[in-house]
C-alpha cells in the first residue's frame, strides 16, 4: 500500500474520528483513557500541516469520549458524548472548558451527529434508550425520542432535517418524523428488522444462488445515511455484515448484504464522493472499502425469485493493530482520502485509492 500520514495518541485509546466540514486540513478524534473503561477522555483537534499532523487543540474530560461531530454553523466548535451521559460543546478559539454542557442521558452517551440541513441543532444517542434532540444555544433538549433499549448510533437525514434514525441492541432500524404529531408513537414511523427474513412468499436469493432467510438478531452498532440516496441506509454490528435498506420498504429486507469482516463492525460511513462506495471499520482490525453493487445491473432471475445483491470488497486497510473503531471521509479532494482510528492509539490518514483492487 501506498504511504499513509500517521499520528499517535499516546494514553489515549481513540473510538470516533471526523473531518472538518469546513476545512480539508482539519480533523478531530474522541479518545479515552483505558479503552474507555474508567478514566478520563481527550478531545485531540490535528491540523494537516506541510510538516506532517500537528496538534491544534486538545481538550481534556472527566470521562471516556466515545463519538464527535463538528458543528454546522461555527467552523470552530465540536460536540462530544461523554461516558457520563453527557454532551460538551468545545470551541477551538476557548481554551481548556466547554462552552456549553448538556446532561439528561442516564447512561453513556454513546453518539452525535450534527443537523446538515438546518444546522442549528445535534442529537445524541444514549444507552439509555433515548435519542434527544439539543440546540447548542440552550441547556436542555428539544426533543426526546424513546428508544426503549441500548441505542449506539443515532443521524439525521443528510437531504430532511425532520428524519432521524436509530440502531440499537435490538436488532432494529428505527425511522422518527418529527413533523408528525408527538402522540403518534412519539414521531416513530418505521421499525426495520434488520436480521428479520423479508416478507413475502418466497425467500429471495444472493447471486450465488443461496437462499436469504435472515438471520439470529444482533445488535446493531452503526449505520449511515446514503449521500446520493436519500432513502437508502446501511447498517453494521455485531454479525459481522454490512446490510443496506431502502426505508420505503421496511418488510422487504435488505437490498445488500456485504460480508468480509471476521469481527463486529464498529463504524461504517457512506462516501461523499460516489454512490455506491462505503468504508467500514471493524474488531478484527481491518479497515475495508466496498461497493454495495446498486451502479451494476442483476442477473437475470425469475420474478418469483427476488434477489439480493452480495456487494464487492474493494480492498483492505489492514495497518492497525488493535481494533478499528472509527472511519470518515474527507469532503474534499480528488475523493478517496480516509481517516481512520483505533485502539492502538493510532490515526492514519490514507488514500482509498490505493486499495482499490
Amino acid at each position: 500500500m501506498a504511504s499513509m500520514l500517521e499520528f499517535r495518541t499516546p494514553g489515549f485509546n481513540p473510538y470516533a474520528v471526523k473531518y472538518s466540514p469546513y476545512y480539508d486540513s482539519r480533523l478531530a478524534v474522541a479518545t479515552s483513557a483505558n479503552y474507555g473503561i474508567v478514566g478520563n477522555g481527550r478531545v485531540f483537534c490535528l491540523a494537516l500541516t506541510a510538516a506532517g499532523i500537528k496538534v491544534e487543540k486538545m481538550f481534556d474530560t472527566n470521562d471516556a469520549l466515545y463519538d464527535l461531530a463538528w458543528s454546522e454553523i461555527n467552523e470552530n466548535q465540536l460536540a462530544v458524548a461523554c461516558g457520563d451521559g453527557s454532551v460538551k460543546l468545545f470551541d477551538l478559539s476557548v481554551s481548556d472548558f466547554p462552552v456549553m454542557s448538556f446532561h439528561e442521558h442516564k447512561r453513556e452517551a454513546f453518539s452525535v451527529n450534527w443537523n446538515p440541513i438546518t444546522k442549528d441543532t445535534f442529537l445524541s444517542s444514549s444507552w439509555d434508550g433515548t435519542v434527544k434532540i439539543w440546540s447548542p444555544s440552550r441547556p436542555t433538549s428539544l426533543t426526546t425520542l424513546p428508544v426503549g433499549c441500548c441505542t449506539y448510533s443515532a443521524s439525521f437525514s443528510p437531504t430532511n432535517p425532520a428524519i432521524v434514525s436509530a440502531v440499537s441492541s435490538d436488532s432494529n432500524l428505527r425511522i422518527y418524523d418529527l413533523r408528525t404529531p408527538v402522540s403518534a408513537k412519539y414521531h416513530l414511523t418505521t421499525v426495520i428488522p434488520v436480521h428479520a427474513a423479508p416478507a413475502g412468499p418466497v425467500l429471495p436469493r444472493l447471486p450465488d444462488g443461496q437462499t436469504y432467510a435472515g438471520a439470529v438478531p444482533a445488535e446493531i452498532l452503526t449505520h449511515d445515511w446514503n449521500k446520493y440516496t436519500d432513502t437508502v441506509i446501511a447498517t453494521g454490528g455485531v454479525d459481522r455484515l454490512l446490510r443496506t435498506f431502502d426505508i420505503r420498504n421496511p418488510a422487504g429486507g435488505p437490498l445488500a448484504v456485504l460480508a468480509g469482516h471476521e469481527y463486529a463492525v464498529r463504524r461504517l460511513a457512506w462516501s461523499p464522493h460516489a454512490r455506491d462506495v462505503l468504508v467500514s471499520a471493524s474488531y478484527d482490525m481491518t479497515v475495508r472499502v466496498w461497493s454495495d453493487g446498486s451502479s451494476a445491473p442483476l442477473a437475470p432471475a425469475p420474478p418469483q425469485h427476488p434477489q439480493i445483491r452480495s456487494g464487492t470488497q474493494l480492498g483492505v486497510m489492514n495497518r492497525h493493530t488493535e481494533f478499528a473503531t472509527g472511519v470518515d471521509w474527507c469532503l474534499f479532494g480528488s475523493g478517496g482520502w480516509v481517516a481512520s482510528v483505533g485502539w492502538d492509539e493510532r490515526v492514519l490518514l490514507w488514500d482509498a485509492h490505493t486499495l482499490l483492487r
